[in-house]
């Protein structure tokens, strides 16, 4: 895309909205950004969430793409308003009483996710943006129709300072070369594009819902580091098998938290008009959270702050001939358990120009050739992704059990020290956790899964024949030697111990 300069369009201002245009206008292309709601830096702007603010965990692979986005001032402001996470803290409390926390750092080499405010990135880059000549803004645009054959799209267009319920919005026709669509799960673009390709479309939303809470820092803090009321270098979990309720560090000293739980125990508290039962529901099931949070603003944050689904999305393909692409959570919404929703939107940018500059090259500024290859183009980012895309979303489903009850295992923590192990002492395996290759490589997203179901096949087999198979000796001569009670509790024992490492062990397989 480097050759003939053209008029790109970006329907989403959001984050991966906001990076898929600065790429396109480092390109020297004419770029238009349309978004859906009010100017995103302006305070007065409702999220579409509802929610006033969400920390978000950035990892390599966001990081990646915004370093491939030629702008350093950008990547010495995410390190300057970042807060490294290098490891989970599991609170509880112990069978005598006391309260516990446990860390469990996500790396034997030391790197560290980083927390960041979703808000304040997406100001940053649209504040960039803006310092652009070939870059134009259409705030409060809503895409009503799109024809990707004769490339024209339609937008509902308000002014919001002048606008009255009463008054019809003003449409706006517009013609473009090359759409980008990064409007989000409920997204307009992919709406119009199912009209013009046999696009495959899956959505589940989940038995989960979420509220957003709050954490404050210490009024009376007299450094830094004390402002925060637990440590601020540990996504905080208080797993309860099926819910839990996180924390994660804001740079005011607050933490930005979450309680993760299925339908029935929001209607269970919701239907307590009183309150009451709220602070004893976290008393009992996430100990501690109510001497950070007053019991008082427990429940009324709770009962201020948006329930909110859970929504996971697949779709194929991508893409309609040379004119349209969606990216992000337009393409593969996903639960937010791996923390990877907006750094796989962000790879997806990258990944998206690198396959564009690979075939403009093949153009030779012939605008023909240019839709032409953009096509090619597409259709292999399309190949490309699709099988990426879906790999990171089951991953993230899963990852809800581990961060819920897997967190508190014997068998988990033994196999991420095994592999930790190896991966140190021999690293010519290249064995890795699989949380690593996700969260501090750049390796597909497939691949992850599949070289990690290989290191699980081996270590089942390892097992079987190490531990599983003098087990099974033992309690067979046990079985015939006492035909009874002995050998049936030796065989027992046995099974369920090998039941237990394989359900553990290929739990990413499910």
């Amino acid at each position: 895309m480097e050759g003939i300069k053209q008029k790109v369009v970006v329907v989403g201002a959001g984050p991966v909205g906001s990076l898929a245009a600065l790429y396109a206008a480092n390109r020297g292309h004419h770029v238009e950004i349309y978004e859906l709601r009010g100017d995103l830096r302006d305070p007065s702007t409702t999220p579409l969430n509802f929610t006033r603010s969400i920390n978000l965990a950035l990892s390599e692979r966001g990081l990646n793409a915004m370093r491939h986005a030629n702008q350093p001032r950008l990547i010495d402001y995410v390190k300057g308003v970042t807060i490294p996470m290098r490891g989970r803290m599991i609170h509880g409390k112990r069978p005598d009483g006391k309260l516990y926390e446990e860390a469990q750092n996500y790396d034997i080499h030391g790197r560290s996710i980083l927390a960041i405010d979703r808000g304040d990135l997406n100001k940053r880059l649209l504040d960039m943006l803006e310092e652009m000549p070939n870059v134009t803004f259409y705030f409060n645009h809503k895409l009503t129709g799109a024809d990707f054959k004769r490339n024209k799209a339609w937008f509902e267009a308000k002014d919001e300072s002048t606008y009255n319920l009463r008054d019809r919005a003003r449409e706006v026709e517009i013609d473009f070369d090359f759409m980008i669509g990064a409007d989000g799960a409920h997204s307009a673009v992919r709406y119009h594009l199912m009209k013009f390709t046999r696009m495959d479309y899956q959505q589940e939303y989940i038995d989960t819902l979420w509220c957003e809470f709050q954490i404050a820092p210490r009024a009376d803090s007299s450094s830094a580091k004390s402002k925060f009321r637990i440590s601020p270098n540990h996504l905080h979990i208080w797993p309860g098998n099926e819910f839990m309720f996180i924390a994660i560090p804001s740079e005011d000293g607050s933490f930005t938290c979450t309680l993760f739980a299925p339908a029935a125990i929001y209607d269970q508290l919701e239907a307590d008009t009183t309150g009451n039962q709220i602070p004893l529901f976290f008393d009992r099931h996430f100990p501690g959270v109510t001497s950070l949070i007053h019991p008082e603003d427990l429940v009324f944050q709770f009962q201020a702050n948006p329930h909110l689904p859970l929504i996971s999305i697949k779709c194929k393909p991508y893409h309609f001939s040379s004119s349209v692409v969606i990216v992000g959570d337009a393409a593969h919404a996903m639960v937010p358990f791996y923390g990877q929703g907006m750094n796989a939107g962000l790879e997806d940018v990258r990944i998206l120009f690198d396959i564009l500059d690979k075939h403009d090259r093949m153009t030779n500024d012939d605008s023909d050739l240019e839709a032409s290859q953009r096509e090619i183009a597409l259709a292999e980012y399309s190949a490309v992704r699709i099988a990426d895309a879906h790999a990171i979303n089951d991953l993230a489903l899963q990852n809800y059990i581990e961060m819920r009850s897997s967190v508190l295992s014997p068998v988990y923590r033994w196999r991420k020290a095994l592999e930790e192990w190896l991966s140190v002492y021999v690293p010519s395996l290249g064995w890795q956790t699989k949380y690593s290759r996700v969260s501090f490589g750049n390796e597909r997203y497939s691949e992850v899964v599949r070289k990690s179901d290989g290191q699980g096949q081996v270590l089942v087999r390892s097992l079987a024949g190490g531990v599983g198979l003098p087990l099974l000796v033992g309690g067979m001569w046990l079985w015939f030697r006492y035909k009874g009670a002995l050998g049936r509790a030796a065989y027992g024992v046995f099974y369920n111990f090998m039941g237990m490492v394989c359900r553990t062990i290929h739990g990413s397989r499910r």
